[in-house]
């Protein structure tokens, strides 16, 4: 594996280890609605992410990463379409597409 493409994805996987740790403990949404510092810490690291997908992505188009084309253009959605950006969709790439994400990363890694 290409050596800049292996360091993007360990920052896409302290990026997701940073939003976890931000995460309210029982991770419920209202608290999360409320807390506007860890809103946009997250925010930034899915911005995080998805530079560092899309740079992996012009090094190797064809890199094997489920929805890695999604991952940037969420990344674009929130730098440049702020204010369309709900927190029901920052909650649900955390909750739901986060996870899978790194598990998939950790794989490619060889750290499973």
């Amino acid at each position: 594996m290409d050596s800049h493409i292996r360091t993007w994805l360990k920052d896409i996987t302290q990026a997701i280890q940073e939003i976890n740790s931000f995460l309210p403990v029982k991770k419920d949404f209202s608290d999360f609605q409320q807390d506007i510092k860890t809103k946009r810490a997250i925010e930034r690291n899915i911005e995080i992410i998805g530079e560092a997908m899309s740079r992996i992505l012009k090094t190797d188009p064809d890199f094997p990463i489920t929805q890695s084309r999604k991952i940037v253009d969420t990344r674009n959605r929130i730098i440049h379409g702020y204010d369309s950006v709900s927190e029901e969709i920052i909650w649900a790439i955390v909750i739901q597409d986060l996870p899978p994400l790194e598990k998939q990363i950790s794989k490619l890694l060889g750290n499973v």
